[in-house]
């Protein structure tokens, strides 16, 4: 296969204006953004994506997730696509730079080829997932996981926010609800490209994430149900407090996690308590639990301790503890032939890089099932994702985007 010049670069610049451009859009309150699927900014923000990417010359797609794909032709017609993107909905206090990369940087690609008159043989398809953060809708990639055919269609129409409305309603009230059945387009492969949302690339100073494997992961449902009762009345003996069973289940999550380090990590990350009254003693917690682990022996195990063990320490506490899982995938291993086209244009492009183990899940781990795929990461101040305090430089999101633009113009094959 062809491969560009190592003298050619994407437009560092324009990718960094069209990245605050985007971030306009449903800003948060503390400089980062709120901008969560199938709102009426998730709306706003589809709309402009397809007007830059109609103005790059390229055709916009609309499947009935309402995944957004925008085509640039190739030479070859019956050539599969090489695909490249990720998502535009943030979580409700999210970043500027959390899939907003993947998905702008994707579209750079397109933009510096036109710039560069440069043609491929096969066509470059760049993609907006629907629903990844999965803050508003669980589970996270939900789009990605039908099309991948690992989640049913009618089942993510029926997913619920915390206000009762569903996926599918809202899908259809902000206009992005397309025609395309989900999951029938054939791949040459999947880039994705996004920011580690870790510290390791930081602190050892390193340009390129080069990710080998993905890690698995299970969200737990937990609900730990107590009696309500006054809190100056009720004598301590005597109470059924599932306030407890979560504080007692938020350390037994801690140590189980720390049982199989380096390799694990585990937390509680939504919590609900139920009245949520200061003078009433909570009657019921429903929270989830987050297991992760790229080997799939560890999560599986830190699943069944959990079940094993909470139980018996709500029924103690005169509680009951129930659990279901609401979302999940296993570690996947990303394609080599893909892996290495990134690793090969870091190098050809002289930026340091090394192997890493994606932290978080992204749509790619789901398109992995379906497509040879692999994914750029690059440094994020300290590590920190999901905050509005989130940042990169506009240095680390053109070393991204330029070993991005390298695998994907390789592998669409340039036309001389």
């Amino acid at each position: 296969m062809a491969a560009p010049g190592e003298n050619l670069r994407i437009n560092a610049d324009r990718l960094w204006d069209a990245i605050h451009e985007m971030a306009k859009i449903g800003p948060g309150v503390a400089g980062g953004n709120n901008r969560q699927t199938l709102t009426d900014e998730d709306g706003e923000g589809r709309h402009l994506f397809k007007r830059w990417c109609e103005e790059a010359g390229m055709s916009v797609a609309v499947d009935e997730m309402g995944t957004m794909f925008a085509r640039r032709e190739g030479t070859d017609p019956d050539a599969l696509p090489v695909y490249v993107g990720s998502h535009l909905d943030t979580q409700p206090t999210g970043g500027r730079y959390d899939g907003v990369l993947g998905v702008l940087g994707g579209l750079e690609i397109v933009r510096s080829v036109n710039d560069l008159g440069i043609k491929t043989k096969h066509p470059i398809v760049v993609t907006n997932w629907t629903n990844e953060e999965g803050t508003r809708f669980a589970p996270a990639m939900l789009a990605s996981g039908v099309f991948a055919g690992v989640i049913d269609r009618d089942w993510a129409y029926d997913r619920q926010d915390k206000e009762g409305k569903r996926f599918g309603d809202e899908l259809e009230r902000i206009g992005w609800k397309g025609e395309e059945p989900v999951g029938g387009r054939k791949m040459k492969a999947f880039f994705e490209l996004h920011i580690e949302q870790g510290p390791i690339l930081e602190a050892e100073g390193v340009d390129i994430g080069v990710v080998t494997h993905g890690q698995g992961l299970r969200w737990i449902e937990c609900t730990v149900t107590g009696k309500g009762s006054h809190t100056g009345s009720t004598p301590m003996p005597m109470r059924k407090n599932a306030g407890r069973g979560l504080a007692q289940i938020t350390e037994l999550v801690h140590e189980i996690a720390m049982k199989h380090q380096p390799n694990a990590v585990g937390a509680i990350g939504q919590i609900d308590v139920y009245p949520n009254s200061r003078n009433i003693i909570p009657e019921k917690v429903v929270f989830t639990i987050d297991f992760r682990s790229h080997l799939l022996d560890t999560l599986e195990a830190m699943v069944a301790e959990l079940q094993e063990k909470a139980p018996g320490i709500c029924e103690a506490l005169g509680c009951s503890f129930e659990s279901t899982i609401s979302g999940q995938f296993d570690p996947p291993a990303f394609d080599e032939t893909c892996v290495k086209a990134i690793r090969d244009a870091a190098e050809r492009l002289g930026y340091s890089h090394r192997n890493i183990v994606s932290g978080a899940g992204h749509d790619a781990c789901w398109i992995n099932r379906v497509a040879q795929t692999a994914m750029v990461m690059c440094p994020c101040v300290d590590g920190l994702s999901h905050n509005e305090a989130e940042e990169i430089s506009k240095e680390w999101a053109q070393a991204g985007a330029d070993v991005l633009f390298h695998a994907v113009v390789e592998t669409a094959e340039i036309v001389e």
